[in-house]
């Protein structure tokens, strides 16, 4: 199914106060810097770090399961796929890449950063009882836990989509996802990295001109150690009883990486 991509965040982005906090515009004249601003269509998955593509070679004949077509990224789910632990399936990429060789953005702690991106979410691609993640913030490594994800859960049976902070389990903001699915939505997502309580987060989500959630937590954890990496993709467990597993994919594009200094 091709998916016409559309403008996007260009406008909201023009105004220069739009996510950033009010105490760094007025204690630090703090302003975001275009850090990353890579193109499907030209830089195609070199935009990212790392690229996990059926890592468990669990089917073979559905490759590339992640891949850029026109404007967009596309990520491919099959209900057949597994991951390295039998009971759940990942597709995802890692991390921004800026050129070739080893040049990513690497976010550490006391920075501020902010992604936004163009996500479209089919009616195919449902929300679980169990997990379903199609963002997540990491500490790199085989094995780590999720610093923060943005997800899409069954709650009392209805389908949503939501922002935790997954290591001290806080909900950041969830709202109802189908109405959000089969259309582009935008995404603006900030963090900043900070041990203990020094972390901030805010998640802000568009339909067209309308502001679906603006849902902001500060005095949080958000750094585990190393630095963090954003990772995007499906992620999702085998263990939903909703029986909401099918084939599915998930298009991105216009992704944006900036940092606040």
């Amino acid at each position: 199914m091709s998916t016409t991509r559309r403008t996007l965040l260009g406008a909201a982005l023009g105004g220069a106060a739009v996510g950033i906090p009010a105490t760094a515009t007025a204690a630090h004249a703090a302003s975001w810097q275009l850090k990353w601003s890579p193109s499907a269509s030209g830089d195609k998955l070199g935009a990212f770090e790392t690229i996990e593509d059926d890592r468990a070679d669990s089917h073979p004949a559905g490759r590339p399961h992640i891949f850029a077509t026109g404007d967009n990224w596309r990520f491919n789910m099959h209900t057949v796929d597994r991951d390295t632990s039998t009971d759940r399936q990942r597709q995802e990429v890692t991390g921004l890449r800026n050129g070739s060789g080893s040049d990513y953005l690497k976010w550490t702690v006391g920075q501020t950063w902010r992604v936004t991106y163009s996500m479209y979410i089919p009616s195919s691609l449902k929300a679980t009882t169990t997990f379903t993640h199609i963002m997540q913030m990491k500490q790199p490594g085989t094995g780590t836990s999720p610093i923060v994800v943005q997800s899409l859960r069954r709650v009392n049976g209805v389908q949503t989509i939501e922002l935790k902070l997954a290591i001290d389990d806080i909900l950041i903001g969830r709202t109802d996802l189908e109405p959000l699915q089969n259309k582009w939505i935008d995404v603006d997502f900030q963090i900043k990295v900070g041990n203990g309580s020094a972390g901030t987060l805010r998640w802000i989500l568009k339909n067209g001109s309308t502001t679906v959630i603006d849902a902001s937590k500060s005095g949080v954890d958000t750094f585990l150690a190393d630095r963090v990496r954003p990772k995007w993709g499906i992620y999702r467990s085998l263990g939903d009883t909703s029986g909401s597993l099918q084939d599915c994919y998930l298009l991105l594009t216009d992704l944006r990486g900036y940092q606040l200094v």
